[in-house]
């Protein structure tokens, strides 16, 4: 799949996001939401900064983009696969569509978003996988944490 240029700068932005995650120390993991052609909100994962378990870089944009009527023609670009909070946020507010950096590093559950109507982009981004495996080496016992894996 091609991606417009709408879509890149919106990527890009979740890309930009969580690379300043991982300067602050946290997971970097980023997410913007698009509505129609417009970029609306920007979001990291802050779980290490705010000490907030559910501060997905999902979770947070959404947050940031506030309370919408309709989610309706809206993309939510994440860096990486989403987790099954994440999963749930999207499918509770409708978003039909999900543009997705990497899903090697952590898998999801793409294949429950696409049962359930949405539209799931996979890039297979590199800068993304790059990004993961720098933080795995930096931050093992965050990242296991993160991913409900910590002993």
């Amino acid at each position: 799949m091609t991606l417009t240029t709408v879509d890149k700068e919106c990527f890009d932005a979740a890309l930009n996001e969580a690379r300043e995650g991982l300067q602050e120390g946290g997971v970097p993991i980023g997410a913007a939401l698009r509505l129609d052609d417009r970029l609306i909100a920007v979001g990291r994962n802050e779980r290490v900064q705010h000490n907030d378990p559910i501060a997905h870089g999902e979770m947070a944009c959404l947050r940031n983009a506030g309370r919408l009527r309709s989610y309706a023609g809206a993309t939510l670009y994440t860096t990486l696969s989403p987790c099954e909070m994440c999963t749930g946020a999207i499918l509770l507010f409708g978003i039909k569509r999900l543009v997705v950096g990497e899903a090697t590093t952590f898998v999801g559950d793409l294949a429950a978003l696409k049962a359930r109507g949405v539209d799931v982009v996979l890039l297979d981004d590199s800068r993304c996988k790059d990004l993961m495996k720098e933080f795995q080496t930096r931050f093992p016992g965050i990242w296991a944490e993160d991913i409900g894996e910590a002993p």
